[in-house]
């Protein structure tokens, strides 16, 4: 039986994803259809957001890596680290390697505010700071001193959420769990006293989930405040906000943030202020941010979201930004630079005459913008998959192959480019389980430096 070899590029959900709906739908094709996916990564570590943007005091959602991990110790599946799309390989070189590609890369940058100092040191893109406590090979572990007292996030996603809890939780919880231990002191000399979390619309247009709210009010040693008169849904809306409260976890969320507004602050060590109807219009500093002004917000009769030109100064001497991600652009890949996808039709890449690129997919944010938790990418990855075996396995067996076994291999040989493999990959876990036994932590232990993680890889067993 033909093969049929794919270069997936992306080891985080969409992509592992992805690779697991080709080993499964090809099976289940009527002949069934053999299939070899490459996945590969420009990080020598697998898991993408799984490992990198998921808390590390979230271990229930960390643990999908689990679930990942038995996709790449599939017979059909190769993890191929440490190969960058633009780098060490091209579009082209994919192309002629693999019989088809599927982008899968995710949304990896901040949008911006576009207000007047967001540059200053000090103000910082959320991604930044969620980088670091998750230990991003990209993000040096000192990249962050944290000797702000007062911090402001501004957006009301579940990744503010989880900033402002690292922020103000108890670092000594963070013990058990596999942040790095350079991270772990950065935060064990954490000065933040205070963290302003801030919304240009009220709490009923708020995206983060019901879950992740409760958790904030179960922090130890934190107070949470809610600004006057802001857990009203109607108090700035002139429609009366009775759509959105329709909605069962928009319900969840107003009754956790109307609990909070009616609680009297403890005296605790630490405080998190929750703000609503602001809308940030410059960061404050000389040389340094130093606060944030905030523009007062209403939603007018015709449901559109205004100003009221009533300023509010909040001190802060650290904003992050949490208010959306983006994709890139890929070398060579088409890219639609207002929705910042790579323009599809059900997976299908699309030239610049509207019309089907051969052998070119995607999946994931990257396909569809970011949308949807961890698990809608499983559903988006089986439909890419179902038109690329539409496409290149009709009646169950491969179509048109040119691609040749083990040519990537060769390529990346032949350009001195030493791949990072699974087995690499595993040497990794091991260093980082001996790491946090050695340091009487949890199951594992980040490794804090892309040098650290290298070295692991090339080393031995």
């Amino acid at each position: 039986m033909t093969t049929l070899s794919v270069a997936v590029v992306g080891s985080g959900p969409a992509g592992l994803y992805t690779a697991e709906a080709l080993v499964k739908q090809a099976a289940a094709l009527d002949p069934p259809c053999q299939v070899a996916v490459d996945v590969l990564d420009r990080l020598p570590t697998p898991y993408g957001l799984v490992r990198y943007g998921v808390a590390p005091d979230h271990p229930s959602i960390k643990s999908i890596a689990e679930y990942l991990r038995g996709v790449l110790e599939h017979p059909g599946v190769a993890f191929i680290g440490g190969v960058r799309l633009g780098g060490e390989v091209t579009r082209e070189d994919l192309l002629s390697c693999y019989d088809a590609v599927v982008y899968a890369t995710g949304a990896m940058r901040d949008r911006r505010m576009g207000i007047d100092g967001e540059d200053l040191p000090g103000s910082y893109a959320a991604t930044d700071f969620v980088n670091w406590y998750c230990g991003h090979p990209d993000t040096d572990a000192g990249s962050f001193t944290l000797d702000a007292e007062s911090v402001a996030v501004i957006g009301v996603g579940n990744v503010a959420v989880d900033v402002a809890r690292i922020l103000v939780r108890d670092p000594e919880e963070l013990r058990r769990t596999d942040v790095s231990q350079p991270v772990l002191q950065a935060l064990a000399a954490s000065k933040v006293r205070e963290v302003h979390v801030i919304g240009r619309r009220g709490p009923a247009q708020a995206k983060f989930t019901t879950k992740e709210l409760r958790e904030l009010g179960e922090l130890a040693g934190v107070d949470i405040v809610v600004g006057a008169g802001e857990a009203d849904p109607a108090a700035f809306d002139a429609t009366g906000g009775g759509a959105a409260a329709a909605d069962r976890r928009v319900r969840g969320n107003l009754a956790v943030i109307g609990d909070w507004a009616a609680r009297v602050p403890a005296g605790n060590p630490r405080r998190l202020v929750l703000r609503f109807w602001l809308r940030p219009v410059r960061v404050e500093g000389t040389g340094r941010v130093s606060g944030l002004t905030v523009e007062r917000t209403r939603i007018d009769g015709n449901g559109v979201l205004t100003g009221t030109g009533e300023l509010e100064h909040i001190p802060a001497q650290m904003v992050l930004r949490s208010v959306g991600y983006q994709s890139v652009p890929l070398p060579g890949v088409p890219f639609d630079q207002r929705s910042c996808t790579v323009p599809n039709a059900e997976g299908r890449v699309l030239g610049d005459d509207g019309a089907p690129l051969p052998r070119e997919y995607v999946a994931g944010w990257l396909k569809r913008g970011p949308t949807g938790v961890i698990g809608t990418n499983k559903s988006d990855a089986a439909q890419t998959v179902r038109s690329l075996l539409a496409d290149l396995c009709p009646g169950g067996g491969p179509a048109g192959q040119g691609a040749r076994a083990g040519a990537l291999a060769a390529l990346l040989a032949g350009r001195s480019v030493q791949p990072v493999s699974y087995a690499d990959w595993l040497k990794v876990e091991r260093a980082e389980a001996e790491l946090a036994a050695s340091l009487g932590r949890g199951a594992r232990v980040k490794l804090a430096s892309r040098a650290e993680i290298d070295a692991c890889c090339r080393g031995g067993s």
